[in-house]
């Protein structure tokens, strides 16, 4: 099944979508940092046999507005909210990688009434980072863009599917291959992320919810403890062998735990 294009506009900020229509309960997904709605293809193929399902290109990443004004996390959260209006989501299933995932923890914390279920993939509300922007921007310096062909690209950036979906989400130039994405919106976008933590808003979630890690993720074992011991209903689980971008890596037992999820949550 093809997907379809949707724009969303908020306040003057393009938000893009890429749609599946289903028969079921809608799910979104959100992807993370640097990253694009096309990391979510496999997934979402998957899921459009029951669901109807919207992957979204954030503010400041691929096909959305490159440089919005505002990259505040209550920005993101409004155009969650936006996106659910736009295009008629009611009662969704969150799905969000790493930011995205943040994105959607603080959208169902703050609207327990517009969310039916929230998924976390390698995301959670710990915090303060006092060092992230300059890992980051660091990170992001070290890409030797422009990349002269999309396979030094996937050689890049570790070859196999996370290669791949990660050179999916560049853009061919006259020069060369380039993001989608401006390097400053990046960093300017883990601001709060870097001063504060969000564990406030993880208490007052009310909606079923999953937490999916990567046996060698980002997410401490002390922060999962603490997400578990505050709201001890939560699910969650890892995948073995699978680090930070595990939806691309195993993209096939993300799936299964995503169909069993949404299955339980809908009893």
């Amino acid at each position: 099944m093809t997907w379809t294009e949707r724009i969303v506009t908020r306040d003057g900020v393009r938000i893009a979508c890429r749609d599946r229509s289903g028969p079921g309960r809608p799910v979104v997904l959100l992807h993370g940092l640097a990253g694009h709605a096309g990391e979510w293809d496999a997934v979402a193929r998957d899921l459009s046999a029951r669901h109807r399902v919207v992957a979204v290109d954030q503010r400041g990443h691929g096909a959305a507005e490159r440089r919005p004004g505002d990259v505040s996390r209550a920005a993101y959260v409004a155009d969650v909210l936006a996106v659910l209006d736009a295009l008629d989501l009611r009662a969704p299933v969150l799905v969000g990688q790493s930011l995205g995932g943040h994105a959607a923890l603080l959208t169902a914390a703050a609207h327990a009434d517009r969310i039916h279920a929230l998924v976390l993939v390698e995301a959670g509300p710990g915090g303060p980072n006092p060092g992230v922007q300059d890992e980051i921007g660091g990170w992001l310096d070290a890409w030797p863009t422009p990349f002269p062909s999309r396979e030094e690209a996937v050689r890049f950036f570790g070859g196999g599917a996370v290669g791949e979906g990660w050179a999916a989400g560049l853009e061919e130039r006259e020069d060369g291959w380039w993001p989608r994405f401006d390097r400053d919106v990046m960093v300017d976008s883990l601001a709060e992320n870097a001063t504060r933590s969000f564990w406030d808003e993880w208490a007052r979630i009310t909606c079923p919810t999953l937490v999916v890690l990567g046996q060698c993720g980002i997410i401490a074992p002390e922060e999962i403890d603490e997400m578990l011991r505050l709201r001890p209903d939560t699910a969650a689980l890892s995948i073995p062998g699978a680090g930070h971008d595990l939806h691309l890596e195993r993209p096939d037992l993300l799936r299964r735990v995503l169909r069993d999820f949404l299955g339980d949550a809908e009893r």
